[in-house]
């Protein structure tokens, strides 16, 4: 890393929003949410409209409010919209360092979407029906870094090529010749899979994965006599024991990985730091879930806050909150399997903006993989659900914004903190579940 760019991320805000920065994304120091925004706006090929002066507040709160001039600032700021075709392109991630600049009549061309107009030779295929916009919890509040999959950024001059090169793609990340039947990807093309077989080699991969997790339910004891009064200490200690099984969990998976002798463990040992708070999150809202929603709610129902807890609550405690109940309804609501479970864990764990990282180009190979035969199997498995797939991954970015926003929550406000979202998420499930009897 050169001088200039650990200058840029010293500052740990992002360029366009002001929201806490991820790294350097397409140029620039930014955020989650404006690298996605930015990357579906030029890959989507997307023309906005201001219904004011164009030159809208960008804030962490403000920024879905104008898309146009929350891409406007991108661009001002340096965002390099040929990063992102680069990085899709064979031969992996860009290597341009820096802002670009360009004068205010090419910015004015893509604002206008002459520039995309020109580019006769793009294919105008977008993913899915993903929007432009955070559709991930109430409010618009949050990070919005979904990322489309891979294969949904790559470009071509023929749809020939694109062709081949989609074939050749599933043959260099799932390992197996591509049948002739299913050279065509249809998230490519915007239209829903016909019932077809699951792919070979997705199902050893899942297979895999499955078989690599520890799904017994958790071993910490979570009974509590009836009458008992639990204590904020109390509390605060079982979840502690909570998150050590559920941590010591990871750790065992790591070395039951089929990829594991493909990185080092210097490169393992970086990764479980970076993401091992996403992960246990992961692991409660899905297959633990009711573990949760179950005995340790029963826990929490007995724990009563004072006032002064009460009163002390903090604006970072109530937005972990809101976000954390958001994503049980939403995990509740999907009612997300094993197998997609398990390479969710996988591609949130395989990330390669982790700094520190030595073997970036095969844990982008590895997270290709998985992103694909994720999609393979939920395309295979839910076929009437076509937006399922990118509904899942939306969720990554969601639950990678609350483990980096626990961190500003005082340990003393945990207890009330869990409290108030299991608690939340009981009642509204006991009143479902009423109404549907």
């Amino acid at each position: 890393m050169d001088s200039w760019e650990d200058d840029q991320a010293e500052q740990r805000s992002c360029l366009i929003c002001g929201d806490r920065a991820t790294g350097l994304h397409y140029g620039i120091i930014s955020c989650e949410g404006c690298k996605g925004f930015f990357k579906r706006s030029i890959c989507n090929k997307r023309v906005y409209r201001c219904s004011r002066d164009k030159n809208c507040e960008m804030s962490r709160k403000q920024r879905n409010r104008c898309q146009y001039c929350r891409l406007l600032k991108c661009l001002q700021m340096g965002m390099n919209r040929k990063a992102i075709r680069e990085d899709g392109m064979p031969g992996g991630r860009n290597k341009s360092i820096g802002p670009v600049q360009i004068s205010d009549e090419e910015i004015e061309r893509i604002m206008s979407g002459q520039e995309f107009k020109d580019e006769a030779n793009m294919p105008e295929h977008t993913w899915g029906n993903n929007g432009d916009s955070d559709h991930s919890s109430p409010g618009n509040g949050v990070s919005d870094g979904n990322q489309p999959s891979p294969a949904s950024t790559l470009s071509s001059n023929r749809s020939v090529e694109l062709n081949g090169y989609t074939a050749a793609l599933r043959e260099q990340y799932i390992g197996s010749a591509v049948a002739q039947h299913y050279q065509f990807l249809p998230h490519l093309f915007g239209y829903t899979a016909q019932p077809r077989s699951l792919y070979p080699q997705s199902h050893t991969l899942i297979s895999q994965l499955v078989a690599a997790e520890e799904l017994a339910p958790l071993g910490t004891p979570m009974l509590i006599e009836d009458g008992y009064r639990v204590t904020q200490v109390e509390l605060f200690a079982l979840l502690c024991r909570l998150a050590d099984e559920l941590l010591f969990r990871q750790i065992s998976w790591i070395k039951k990985l089929p990829f594991f002798c493909e990185l080092s463990i210097e490169d393992y040992t970086r990764l479980l730091s970076a993401t091992w708070q996403e992960l246990i999150l992961l692991a409660c809202l899905t297959v633990y879930s009711a573990q949760i929603l179950g005995d340790l709610a029963n826990v929490t129902d007995k724990y009563t806050p004072s006032d002064d807890e009460l009163q002390g609550f903090s604006e970072d405690g109530m937005e972990v909150m809101e976000k954390l109940i958001y994503l049980f309804r939403k995990f509740h609501q999907l009612k997300v399997s094993n197998e997609e479970y398990a390479c969710m864990k996988a591609i949130n764990f395989l990330n390669q903006d982790i700094r520190g990282v030595t073997n970036i180009s095969q844990l982008e190979q590895l997270n290709k993989r998985y992103w694909y035969v994720c999609q393979d199997y939920t395309e295979y498995k839910y076929p009437h659900q076509p937006k399922r797939f990118p509904e899942i991954m939306m969720c990554l970015p969601e639950i990678r914004c609350i483990a980096g926003k626990l961190v500003n929550v005082p340990l003393e406000q945990l207890p009330l903190l869990f409290k108030a979202v299991l608690h939340s998420c009981k009642t509204r499930q006991n009143v479902k579940e009423h109404l549907a009897t």
